[in-house]
């Protein structure tokens, strides 16, 4: 090869070389601009806002908040709207237990109704909250023996659309036989942000229940609250997801499988509960857990709470000691006058137990199995541990009912003093290998507690006994459990 050739051909080589670099950066830039816009126009279109397909290549943003919707600002009653279902059917029947928490003036929301009511249910009462009958959902094409539960969750999303938005931060939904305690559930919900995606509730007491149905769902007749965050994001799709779902027969099944499609799974609190028992509750009553209680359901299908009065009287009659104090109601106390080896147990505003031996917490926690199951089948039946029924006099408690509360003021101290009474004569054997401290003779338990401030929520207290012997009351003073203080 001459060298004017070589000199050609390096010159060439080299003219190739510059000009493919300049071809790949330019190459890489138009592929980027594109691949920029490509993941723009994904992230921007309103199918795919709530994928998580591209994840974690594009960042999932929080949905963002107005004015009236700030992360983590207070909580009250008024940025709660309620979704009652009812029906015009049963709701003659079952208003007094909404009515026994329903605030005039103060709650907000509506019991939506399946027809407009007419009869004996006109006019409607001021006391009860304000109806909507529900939309006409047969447009959805949906299996006619869906309608009235899909009609139920799709309310849901007829009150966002009607209600007024400002300062709304949560929906609740629930039945109109559902018993919520308001103030505890205001303090829940303040827990959690509502600018985010949320969907709070509890499953089923029933194990047969939850595995016929499922155990991620949220039951409705226990109430459970949706995120004005996830309501929101739900509302635009929702007779989409419904179409997805009309197979489905559960309306809360639909609920939950529309919230799990955005990504959002049920967050369990105990304090809600569905009660899918029958007969005597009492026992479960008598040991709740230490989460605050947040609703009671299915009264229609238990034995009336309380001895000696009806389903109606009893809801009223609980709710007396709700009205001075929800975050001790039902809230369990366990105390020990060893002198006379007795355990006593405090269903704070329910029931008070005296055991004639001496039982730790972790015994007595486990609730008496005075109810039965909701289906009949095989066991194991509940979600939850519980202890037999017992005939040994060593193990039998003596049981008391609430009576009275009231408010005392004791030397410039106030107190609240509740007040419990057998519900049955005092004639259990005697339990001798324990004393013979036989509590019979005890007619009443007085209980003073705190009037002021709130109990911090999931923080057991301790209480303090007196008894004087040849009087027929116990006095039980609650207090804070003292540091390494063992209930046993």
């Amino acid at each position: 090869m001459s060298t004017g050739n070589a000199i050609n051909l390096s010159s060439r080589q080299k003219n190739f070389k510059q000009l493919s670099l300049s071809t790949l950066c330019k190459s890489i830039a138009i592929s980027g601009l594109i691949l920029f816009l490509f993941y723009s126009f994904l992230y921007s279109h309103p199918y795919t806002r709530s994928t998580n397909l591209f994840m974690p290549f594009i960042e999932r943003k929080e949905p963002a908040s107005s004015d009236n919707h700030t992360p983590n600002s207070p909580i009250n009653l008024s940025h709660i709207v309620f979704v009652l279902l009812g029906s015009v059917n049963t709701w003659k029947y079952r208003k007094p237990y909404i009515e026994a928490w329903w605030r005039k003036n103060i709650t907000r929301g509506h019991v939506w109704l399946d027809a407009a009511p007419t009869g004996e249910l006109v006019p409607w009462p001021s006391s009860s909250p304000p109806f909507r009958v529900s939309e006409d959902i047969t447009r959805l094409n949906v299996n006619p023996k869906s309608v009235v539960q899909i009609r139920m969750y799709h309310s849901i999303f007829e009150a966002f659309r009607v209600e007024n938005n400002k300062d709304v931060k949560w929906y609740v939904m629930a039945d109109d036989d559902t018993l919520i305690f308001v103030d505890n559930l205001v303090e829940l919900l303040g827990t959690y942000d509502h600018t985010k995606y949320y969907y709070i509730g509890t499953n089923s007491e029933s194990i047969h229940s939850n595995a016929y149905i499922s155990f991620d769902m949220g039951y409705g007749g226990a109430g459970y609250a949706l995120s004005y965050a996830l309501v929101e994001a739900l509302a635009s799709e929702i007779d989409g997801c419904i179409q997805r779902y009309k197979h489905l027969f559960f309306s809360d099944f639909i609920s939950q499988s529309c919230s799990a499609d955005l990504g959002v799974d049920l967050k369990i609190e105990k304090g809600i509960h569905q009660i899918d028992l029958r007969g005597d509750i009492s026992g479960l009553l008598s040991s709740h857990p230490s989460s605050p209680l947040i609703s009671l359901h299915h009264f229609d299908a238990i034995d009336p709470i309380f001895p000696s009065k009806n389903r109606s009287e009893s809801i009223n009659h609980l709710m007396k000691p709700a009205k001075f104090d929800q975050s001790r109601l039902l809230q369990q106390t366990i105390c020990y006058h060893r002198q006379s080896n007795w355990t006593l147990s405090i269903s704070w505003g329910y029931s008070a137990h005296i055991y004639p031996s001496i039982f730790p917490r972790s015994f007595l926690r486990r609730p008496l199995e005075t109810f039965r199951p909701w289906q009949k089948g095989r066991p194991p039946f509940f979600m939850f541990n519980t202890r037999w029924m017992s005939n040994n006099p060593c193990e039998a408690p003596h049981v008391f009912f609430l009576e009275s509360v009231i408010e005392s003021n004791n030397i410039g101290r106030y107190q609240v003093v509740t007040n419990y009474t057998r519900s049955s004569p005092g004639n259990l054997p005697i339990c001798l290998s324990n004393g013979n401290h036989s509590a019979n003779p005890i007619h009443k338990i007085q209980v003073f507690s705190p009037s002021t401030g709130r109990k911090e929520a999931g923080r057991i207290e301790c209480c303090d006994v007196k008894c004087v012997a040849g009087e027929d009351t116990v006095d039980v003073k609650l207090r804070a459990c003292m540091k390494g203080e063992m209930l046993a």
